[in-house]
């Protein structure tokens, strides 16, 4: 029983703090709509406008500015302004990498 104890003990010490696996969750959620995985496919390629995005994915700019409002507080995008236009674009390549990884695991 003590082999067994110090196991789960180990175990135990390692697991992240609730407050981190909430976040960690609330994260994965973001990735769980097909619309906003589009739109992060969209700009593995470029910045784009909503505007761009919209026309890419056959959508309304409505919706568009919906999903990235959810992406970039996540902070999963960023946007900069240029005059009056606001172009969007991922925010760092772990992006880039949480997608690619989840990809290399569906067709494993």
């Amino acid at each position: 029983m003590s082999e067994n104890r110090e196991l789960l003990e180990r175990v135990e010490s390692e697991l992240p703090d609730e407050e981190s696996l909430y976040d960690l969750a609330e994260l994965f959620k973001v990735f769980g709509d097909t619309t906003r995985i589009r739109i992060l496919y969209a700009l593995f390629e470029s910045e784009l406008c909503v505007y761009d995005i919209a026309e890419v994915l056959g959508m309304t700019q409505s919706a568009i500015s919906h999903q990235l409002r959810v992406l970039k507080q996540a902070r999963l995008v960023r946007n900069r302004r240029e005059g009056k236009q606001i172009y969007y674009f991922l925010a760092d390549d772990h992006v880039r990498t949480i997608i690619g990884q989840g990809m290399e695991h569906l067709s494993e």
